[in-house]
């Protein structure tokens, strides 16, 4: 019976959603002199092709290795990772440590051909 409440609790409550995603402000935080890119996807992920120029921190890791690529909390920081779900948590997370500038860029593919049509 537990089981059963459990699963329609889950079902109940939907897909899980990422935070909004905005391709064109992070292209224009791009265009800056102080942006910073992270890619808050995994060690692997990142060893298998990053975009030019990202810092990597995994997204579980974000709120410990932040201050070493951007102490200042002005920075304009723009995060990604595979679809934008992990980019979310970590935009959330670092909202929530007091950064005023921070972008979801969303997945890895579709903000690299973004990048590259500017």
């Amino acid at each position: 019976m537990r089981s059963w409440f459990l699963a329609a609790t889950l079902l109940a409550g939907g897909p899980a959603v990422a935070g909004p995603i905005d391709h064109s402000a992070a292209v224009a935080a791009m265009a800056g002199p102080s942006a910073v890119l992270i890619d808050v996807r995994t060690s692997q992920e990142f060893a298998a092709g990053a975009l030019p120029g990202a810092q990597h921190i995994p997204h579980f890791r974000i709120a410990e290795g932040i201050a070493a690529v951007a102490p200042d909390k002005d920075t304009p920081i723009v995060l990604y990772c595979r679809s934008g779900r992990r980019s979310s948590l970590a935009q959330d997370r670092l909202l929530e440590m007091g950064y005023r500038h921070v972008i979801n860029a969303g997945g890895y593919q579709d903000f690299g051909v973004r990048l590259a049509e500017r």
